[in-house]
């Protein structure tokens, strides 16, 4: 059912809402090749029932019902998009993936290949991967959710599923002090870097099914790998975080790759999410994070002492984190006001996409940092042992680095365009990634 019924019982109309910036920009350039998903992958213990799983989704579907949306139909002359709200789903979320050997992989596989339809409420797909233990790999459409609005609801699913508390922990307590200016950032008119092709290949390459593997897609789409590292070590009283330090080493691992590959020195600008959103129940769903670019020059890069590196890299990522900002910038706010109809919007948005891609940034590092959740799901299956996400990684930027931690480990997700790059390339991005991560563990 669809729609709710008035008081002397007609059927009143969906409540429509009309596309924020984001998920406007993001419908103007969906690609058939290059989904742009959201994957999410929580690790159990132990098993789960499905159908009480499939019963406490549902209500915390109900619990949130921003997420219950689908696309409403309309004229091509239409002046917007309109997200329709539903009183219930339109289709089961949950499934539980084929058995076999490769049942993680391909469940991957799926979550980078095949995004839930906008048409149908929720946008969102949740596998069941049975095994020693339990994976949830849940699939989202970008153009209406992200990873945090998504993993607030799982969230409340498995305090129904389990019955025990799972209200997110205190965010960390952060300083107030004010910024300084850093005069020492590259001008971000430069344009910046590109990650040098690698050695792409047209097969999957099959994972272990520990979590550890490797999940890609047939013809283009994207390919990722998944590792569990260790935490980096952050001296007491430092003048940096951790998201800092996974910053440096982003930059640094994507500078020695190109180095590794020919690629004339450039800046590198990687892209940074921020989410000022509350994590309790209230938390504001859809596409709810804002962006922000953080420049490196070459030289920084080279010959500046990690110490310093760090320095700067904190004095940045404050700056940005405290600057005012629309969630895509002036130009997109612009782009999504209605003063013509949707298809010409669309079409003048993906030229002008097209246009700016040599000034695309290099990448993407979106840090969730400690799971606030305990994803607890009661005695029998547990408690969360290992939470990994991953951020589309469409051309020209063709790469991501997302990152958790989630029991005193970190958890990282390297995703890619597999028109740029292939499995041996993201095994040697993961190595180098950990080998910089390991030396901005510095002490002085």
């Amino acid at each position: 059912m669809t729609t709710a019924e008035g008081r002397a019982g007609v059927a009143t109309p969906p409540v429509r809402i009309p596309f924020p910036v984001v998920d406007e920009v993001a419908r103007h350039c969906l690609q058939q090749e290059e989904p742009e998903t959201v994957h999410i992958e929580v690790r159990l213990p132990g098993p789960v029932d499905v159908t009480r799983l499939r019963k406490a989704v549902a209500e915390a579907l109900l619990r949130h019902p921003r997420i219950l949306m689908r696309e409403a139909p309309g004229p091509w002359y239409r002046r917007r998009y309109e997200w329709e709200l539903t009183d219930a789903p339109d289709v089961d979320v949950v499934r539980v993936a084929p058995p076999g050997p490769d049942a993680l992989r391909d469940a991957r596989t799926r979550a980078l290949t095949e995004a839930p339809p906008l048409s149908a409420a929720p946008p969102v797909r949740l596998e069941v991967v049975e095994g020693r233990g339990t994976v949830l790999v849940l699939t989202v459409n970008h153009t209406a959710l992200d990873g945090p609005a998504c993993l607030r609801v799982l969230a409340t699913a498995a305090e129904l599923y389990g019955g025990r508390d799972n209200s997110p922990a205190a965010p960390p307590v952060r300083t107030t002090a004010e910024v300084p200016e850093d005069t020492t950032a590259p001008s971000p008119w430069t344009r910046p870097a590109r990650v040098a092709p690698g050695s792409p290949e047209p097969c999957p390459c099959p994972g272990n099914g520990n979590g550890n593997g490797n999940g890609n897609g047939n013809g283009n789409g994207n390919g990722m790998l998944v590792a569990e590292l260790a935490l980096p070590h952050r001296p007491a009283g430092s003048p940096y975080t951790v998201n800092d330090q996974l910053m440096a080493a982003t930059a640094l691992t994507v500078a020695h790759w190109n180095r590794e590959h020919g690629a004339r020195p450039r800046p590198l600008r990687i892209t940074m999410p921020v989410d000022d959103r509350p994590r309790d129940a209230g938390m504001p769903i859809g596409n709810g994070t804002r962006l922000v670019e953080v420049p490196f020059s070459p030289e920084e890069l080279t010959g500046c002492a990690l110490p310093e590196l760090l320095r700067r890299t904190a004095t940045r990522t404050r700056a940005l984190k405290a600057l005012p900002r629309p969630q895509l910038g002036r130009g997109a706010a612009l782009l999504t006001s209605p003063w013509a109809p949707v298809a010409a919007r669309a079409a003048l948005t993906r030229a002008l996409r097209r246009a700016a891609a040599p000034w695309t940034s290099t990448t993407l590092l979106s840090n969730l940092g400690r799971i606030p959740y305990p994803l607890d799901f009661g005695e029998e299956a547990g408690r969360a042992d290992a939470v990994w996400f991953s951020a589309p990684a469409r051309m020209p930027r063709g790469l991501t680095v997302t990152t958790a931690s989630t029991a005193g480990r970190l958890h990282l997700v390297l995703r890619w365009s597999r028109t740029l790059l292939g499995p041996g390339d993201g095994a040697r991005l993961r190595d180098l990634f950990e080998h910089h991560l390991h030396t901005t563990e510095v002490t002085s």
